[in-house]
């Protein structure tokens, strides 16, 4: 069964907050690990900041624990470009 389709799955939200020292080279890596997560039914919806200074992304996870592991795998955050912060999201 896909994550999303598992009642025990809550919501993060994953701010995702660029860095003085951010490089664009990071952002297709991103994207990667983001097309990873939709294709594993881990990822409901992400996007950017109109105004250039980060973006979002929704994760499904069993726990808070488990929702930040899987952020710290982000190439934003591995390599310092961006600041991420998750928070369990009760929409």
């Amino acid at each position: 069964m896909s994550a999303s389709g598992d009642a025990a799955m809550k919501q993060y939200l994953v701010l995702a907050m660029r860095e003085p020292a951010f490089d664009a080279a990071v952002v297709e890596p991103h994207r990667v690990f983001l097309a990873d997560l939709r294709e594993q039914g881990r990822l409901e919806r992400s996007g950017a900041f109109s105004d250039k200074s980060g973006g979002a992304y929704v994760l499904l996870a069993p726990d808070l624990d488990a929702a930040t592991a899987l952020a710290q795998r982000d190439p934003l955050h591995l390599t310092g470009a961006s600041r991420l912060t998750v928070y369990e999201w009760q929409v």
